[in-house]
């Protein structure tokens, strides 16, 4: 049986140039009006050199891009003859394409007064889903020599056609009526640092507080590894945090009194013991759910991020990605880092396990930062979850040896809106 990635359509879009206390549990409300000075320096400095873009485009652009999601929930239903996606140019105008047809003026007058630019397309959304089918009927047929090659299939939303994620780019010849198809190389697994020589030390405590993108280790089944934690957050039981489900190391005892252990990492050294994983996803979605002990868990009490040791960022709500948003990341290996979403929607197999309505960024991360947060604006918007350089040492080692691929950094990650989804009465810590 052949895989299917055509069951949601995917949204590739191409790159640019490019104090927190106890905090209110707020899910979607209305939040406070943020201002520059609540973005940390270490964060200011990774915009500037990152994207060349102020404070003030960061946060301008991240209250755009959700404008643009709300506006295309709508356009979806209500113009899906002529709608063909939304997307941030490379100024941070919020866009939206329309392909002709009997509702294109009626979807243009609709998209320019809520703001918005208008480009036209050659196709719709439901006709790009339409060549996403014939693709994936296509697979089907194929024997593995070729379908084993294929990782996943999307929409590229700015150029408004179809592209191919492959293992071997170079062995992959598609049939003429998918000439237009353009390929390019598939993710591997953003694993964790391995660690064997990490052991609980009994009596050490630390009291005070975890942020996302702070370093932990979780040792169970023998194996040990290093994470950065996600988002703190909040459900029926008291406080949580979400991270990466492929950081636990003993995913079929989540939950149970066998599950693997969560210990604070400072440096080599274990510290506090921390909590267990209590639930893990790592088909489909990759999340995992830490529940902190009794002792610990007022040090999850608060709705930060931060590059470990660093000031915090305070996060407000939760965003949807949208393609050409500036997104930057927090992890331990290598701290803060920014681009822009390239892809939403995304069905893309990595190793064993298909990453299901994920998002794709031009960002580089490695072994540690996997299970960190990435945020847009003071908003929560994923987990980090797979990179296609995640094996080098350093992210300069990283771009230039994947350029000369033809290549650029890709960080996949897990949209957190879908784990909130998964999980209902679960809520992101904001304030």
């Amino acid at each position: 049986m052949r895989r299917s990635f055509a069951r949601r359509a995917a949204v590739l879009g191409s790159a640019a140039a490019l104090l927190i206390g106890p905090a209110a549990l707020v899910a979607q409300a209305d939040p406070a009006p943020v201002q520059t000075t609540d973005l940390p320096a270490e964060l200011v400095e990774a915009l500037d050199r990152d994207l060349q873009i102020s404070p003030e485009r960061f946060l301008q652009d991240a209250a755009r891009s959700q404008d643009l999601a709300q506006f295309a929930e709508k356009a979806r239903e209500q113009f899906a003859a002529v709608f063909a996606g939304v997307w941030l140019d490379d100024h941070g105008t919020p866009t939206v394409g329309l392909a002709e047809g009997e509702q294109f003026d009626e979807a243009r007058t609709s998209a320019e007064d809520a703001g918005f630019a208008v480009q036209r397309t050659e196709d719709s959304e439901h006709a790009l889903n339409d060549e996403l089918k014939a693709l994936n009927d296509w697979l089907e047929t194929q024997p593995p020599a070729v379908a084993d090659v294929v990782r996943g299939v999307a929409i590229d939303v700015i150029n408004n056609d179809v592209i191919v994620r492959a293992e071997n780019v170079a062995g992959l010849e598609l049939p003429e009526f998918l000439a237009g198809v353009r390929v390019l190389f598939a993710p591997t697994d953003l694993t964790p640092q391995p660690a064997a020589d990490l052991h609980p030390v009994a009596g050490t405590a630390a009291p005070d507080a975890l942020l996302g993108g702070d370093a932990y280790a979780s040792l169970g089944q023998g194996t040990g590894l290093r994470c950065s934690l996600g988002f703190n957050a909040e459900d029926r039981r008291g406080p949580v945090n979400i991270t990466a489900g492929h950081c636990d190391p003993n995913r079929a005892q989540a939950g149970t009194q066998w599950a693997s252990d969560v210990y604070q990492l400072n440096g080599e050294a274990l510290g506090q013991h921390l909590g267990k994983f209590e639930k893990t996803s790592l088909d489909d979605s990759d999340y995992a759910i830490i529940r902190p002990t009794g002792e610990a868990e007022g040090r999850f009490e608060n709705n930060g991020v931060r590059v470990p040791g660093a000031a915090p960022l305070p996060i407000t709500g939760t965003a949807d990605p949208i393609v050409g948003t500036p997104v930057c990341k927090s992890g331990l290996r290598t701290g803060y880092s920014c681009g822009l979403v390239t892809a939403t929607s995304q069905n893309v197999e990595i190793g064993q396990r298909v990453l299901q309505n994920g998002f794709s960024t031009n960002l580089c991360a490695l072994q540690g930062d996997s299970g960190g947060t990435l945020v847009t604006g003071t908003l929560a918007m994923g987990i980090s979850s797979a990179s296609n350089v995640g094996q080098y040492g350093l992210c300069e080692i990283a771009t230039i040896v994947s350029g000369l691929l033809g290549e650029s950094p890709e960080l996949f990650a897990t949209p957190i809106n879908s784990i909130l989804a998964e999980n209902p009465g679960l809520t992101i810590r904001t304030g």
